[in-house]
């Protein structure tokens, strides 16, 4: 008999995601979902993770749409599918996307789409989004075609790109398997790529209208914006297999042990000016938590003033572990100016950090192509300054915001102590799949910071659900009715399961970049481990994500070794071995269904002799294995 779980459970909110529909034609099957498609795979194979049509506000949000006269039309040889999406933009501007869309057994799958608007409709982006997945894709050749008829044979990159690795696009074509080729083809207009894995989304992305171009920009009453997507499928097998679907039931999730293993990081947790207050009085939270680093966050910009130092230099007497000090700096003074008054406010208050993370300000902006860097003093300066102001301190730069800025603007690493970068997995989608997926991205960050900074000590956090900052507009999205929304200052997951099955996640993907630090939340406030006032409470006003980041720490200099998992798009684990302790299986179902477990070689100790068992969705496990 199963149980059904609360979705509040497991997603701190109730209002649970429109399933996808799943069609067919043919071979080809494809989710539908909230007006797009998703998951489209060949044969059992996965194609495209997405082919979207998009409209995106001047900050960069993501409209919503609402879905009229949807028809959708599954028959034996294919399906159809047609429906109206109208998007309600400022000063009541409307804007109308006539959508079709069809697929027959062996023929492409074809979505055209034509936007309308009688109101004028300003929008930073109005047309498609495709997204190739990346694992098994990565580094791998791809034939692009170009919008003068030209053909590149090149391949999809490996490392990070910081830029657009094609332009003027109008076709790309790339293996799925050795006998199976897609050509993606997009007309309408101009397409460009870009190397979605900079924002840790699990995908190339190529969109349309080339960045370099103005933008936001008006979509003029009544002039009609034709698009149209065809995706074909090459199949080279003499006798192609018969029809595949995907199971109902997956088979079990087996773990084996890998040939990596290494140190596990420590773990610290970020505070806020703003939850100074709250931090200190949960005081025996932070014991229980017992992080080895917290990471206190000073911006002058937010208006926060020398009345900080003092909460910080009490909070850090409750801490018997390291503090680093992260400075937003406003270099509307000479650096060393501001810095010498910062240093100066942080003596009066007795606050003594064991380090310090500095940046310009405005480094927090992100440059996309095309456009201008903001003025800014040399990053050379800034990190002389904070050597002045802060001598026998260890000093670390990169950016207080993503891997994307630090990828775009590589910082001088020679003054440095260690590198840190922040990610956020609600960037360009916030749906459930889309921020799981994240976790693909992880290993392709830290290989490609690796790459730029080889082995200088390397901190990433704080990386959170909920986005604390927006590089890419002029704010964070309030979210006072707890939805799935992109950029988000607040997200209802991370006060549900989700989020502590999201942090193991997280830090089983990364263990083999040898992080000196990781920081996956902060103690209160709306990315923190305890519910404060006015949120859903859970038991104890623990949220689950408590339980990951104390178990986390309680790891960190531990010895880890790999854990291969057969399917980790649903099972992630690996083994930690603290001193003078027996060996910890530890592992996470990071999907919304229950999934069997077989352990294989792994011995388990205790009760749990058969080497099997179920996860819960979203379900964290540890298990004491023999030695």
């Amino acid at each position: 008999m199963t149980t059904e779980i609360d979705p509040f459970q497991l997603y701190g909110t109730h209002e649970t995601e429109t399933p996808p529909v799943r069609l067919t034609a043919g071979k080809l099957a494809v989710d539908f979902k909230d007006g797009n498609l998703r998951t489209i795979r060949y044969d059992g194979a996965e194609v495209l993770r997405a082919v979207s049509y998009l409209v995106r506000d001047r900050d960069w949000g993501t409209y919503a749409p609402a879905i009229d006269d949807l028809r959708i039309d599954q028959h034996q040889d294919g399906f159809s599918i047609s429906y109206v999406a109208r998007c309600a933009g400022p000063e009541n501007s409307l804007l109308a996307i006539g959508v079709h869309i069809t697929a027959e057994a062996g023929e492409a799958l074809i979505f055209e789409a034509e936007a309308l608007t009688t109101t004028g409709f300003e929008t930073n982006r109005c047309g498609f989004c495709i997204l190739h997945p990346i694992v098994g894709v990565a580094g791998r050749p791809v034939s692009v075609e170009h919008i003068d008829g030209s053909r590149e044979d090149t391949h999809l990159p490996d490392l990070i790109e910081p830029w657009q690795p094609f332009k003027d696009m109008r076709a790309i074509t790339h293996g799925v398997t050795s006998n199976v080729t897609a050509e993606c083809r997009m007309e309408g207009d101009t397409f460009e790529m870009e190397d979605q894995r900079n924002w840790s989304d699990a995908s190339y992305k190529t969109y349309v209208r080339p960045l370099a171009l103005p933008w936001p920009y008006r979509i003029p009453p009544g002039e009609s914006m034709r698009q149209r997507i065809v995706l074909t499928i090459g199949d080279m097998r003499r006798s192609p297999t018969a029809s595949s679907t995907l199971a109902a039931n997956p088979p079990p999730v087996t773990l084996s042990l890998g040939e990596k293993s290494g140190t596990m990081p420590a773990i610290g947790l970020i505070i806020m000016p703003e939850e100074a207050t709250a931090t200190l009085a949960a005081r025996n939270r932070l014991a229980e938590v017992a992080p080895q680093e917290l990471l206190f966050h000073f911006d002058p910009d937010a208006g926060h003033s020398a009345d900080a130092f003092n909460s910080f230099a009490a909070i850090a007497a409750l801490h018997a572990g390291r503090s680093t000090l992260e400075i937003a700096l406003p270099c509307r003074q000479p650096p060393l100016v501001e810095a010498q008054q910062i240093a100066g406010w942080m003596q009066d208050a007795g606050f003594k950090p064991d380090a310090i993370v500095i940046s310009p300000s405005v480094d927090r902006q992100s440059t996309p192509p095309g456009s201008k860097w903001p003025e800014c003093p040399p990053l050379e300066e800034v990190y002389a300054a904070a050597h002045a102001a802060f001598p026998g301190v260890r000093l670390g730069g990169g950016m207080l915001s993503y891997f994307t800025e630090l990828n775009r603007k590589r910082v001088p690493s020679g003054p440095l102590d260690f590198i840190t970068h922040c990610t956020n997995p609600i960037v360009h989608a916030a749906d459930d799949l889309s921020v799981m997926q994240t976790l693909e991205a992880l290993p392709f960050i830290t290989r490609s910071v690796r790459a730029i900074y080889g082995d200088k000590p390397y901190r990433i956090g704080p990386s959170t659900i909920p986005m604390r900052q927006n590089p890419y507009g002029s704010r964070t999205m309030n979210n006072p009715a707890g939805r799935r929304i992109p950029m988000a200052n607040r997200d209802p997951r991370h006060n549900g399961r989700f989020a502590e099955a999201f942090a193991l996640g997280y830090a089983a993907t990364v263990l083999d970049a040898g992080l000196e630090c990781l920081t996956l939340s902060a103690l209160a406030g709306p990315s923190g481990l305890i519910a404060g006032g006015g949120e859903p409470s859970p038991v104890g006003g623990r949220r689950p994500i408590f339980n990951t980041i104390v178990t986390l720490a309680r790891l960190a200099g531990s010895q880890w070794q790999e854990c291969v998992s057969s399917d980790p798009t649903a099972v992630l684990s690996f083994v930690a071995a603290p001193a003078n302790e027996v060996p910890q299986l530890l592992l996470v179902n990071i999907t919304a269904a229950a999934r069997q477990v077989e352990l294989g070689c792994l011995r388990p100790a205790g009760k749990l002799k058969s080497g099997s068992l179920t996860l819960a969705p979203f379900a964290v496990g540890s298990i004491t294995l023999m030695d």
